[in-house]
């Protein structure tokens, strides 16, 4: 008798790989509300805080001014927003729309990054304070110095763009929000109902009650010939 060796059932090569775009698809997306939500939740809080410290000379004294993100530059507080709504609307819209707004969740991360650093070294701000406080319209700010308030603030617009790259690369794999679709996206079909007449074929031959070899069939069948 001879020796029957177990060898291992090769897998299809187009399911393997679809499993594996499915689990990338899967961590991208865990990994794409992490960084937009916790990025946006930065810029938020960062834009809030103190950019720049000075002082100006109000009647032979000096008077400490500061400068919060939020007036220096209110663009990356209102592009975090944005980038919020952007990341909850990638999955109430498909194709081509799913493609806009994950563009749009990656420029409201550049943007607010951009912005930060350009606020980073803004003085504007704290001279407007000082002509405010002096009464003087060409006072400027003295001993100007800058806080690590803006890096933050870019370093959180720099996640919300990782967040849209994400959803630019992975977002067509990801779920839709749709109780309309099964899970592959495509309606569910319809329920064909049998046509009458094909009902009234299937009952059996119709009965004449004036031949009374019908009705003995029928009452053979179990029906009523009268009927």
């Amino acid at each position: 008798m001879g020796r029957v060796t177990a060898l291992p059932v090769p897998q299809p090569r187009a399911a393997t790989s679809a499993d594996a775009t499915r689990r990338r698809a899967g961590r991208s997306l865990g990994i794409a509300l992490l960084l937009g939500a916790v990025g946006a939740a930065v810029v938020l809080i960062a834009s809030g805080q103190t950019w720049a410290e000075g002082s100006a000379t109000v009647a032979g004294g000096t008077v400490s001014l500061d400068a919060g993100g939020r007036d220096v530059t209110g663009v990356p507080a209102a592009l975090a927003v944005v980038g919020l709504a952007a990341l909850v609307a990638v999955f109430a819209v498909r194709r081509a729309g799913r493609l806009l707004v994950s563009a749009l969740l990656a420029l409201s991360g550049a943007g607010a990054t951009v912005a930060a650093l350009v606020g980073a070294t803004d003085s504007a701000a704290l001279d407007d304070k000082a002509a405010r406080t002096s009464g003087d319209t060409a006072a400027t700010v003295a001993a100007l110095t800058h806080t690590a308030w803006p890096y933050v603030t870019a370093a959180g617009g720099v996640l919300i763009l990782l967040a849209g790259l994400l959803a630019l690369r992975y977002g067509s794999h990801w779920p839709t929000m749709s109780g309309r679709y099964e899970r592959d996206g495509t309606p569910r079909a319809a329920r064909v109902r049998e046509p009458a007449a094909g009902r009234a074929k299937a009952s059996g031959p119709a009965t004449d009650p004036d031949r009374p070899e019908d009705i003995w069939k029928a009452l053979d069948r179990g029906e009523d010939p009268t009927g």
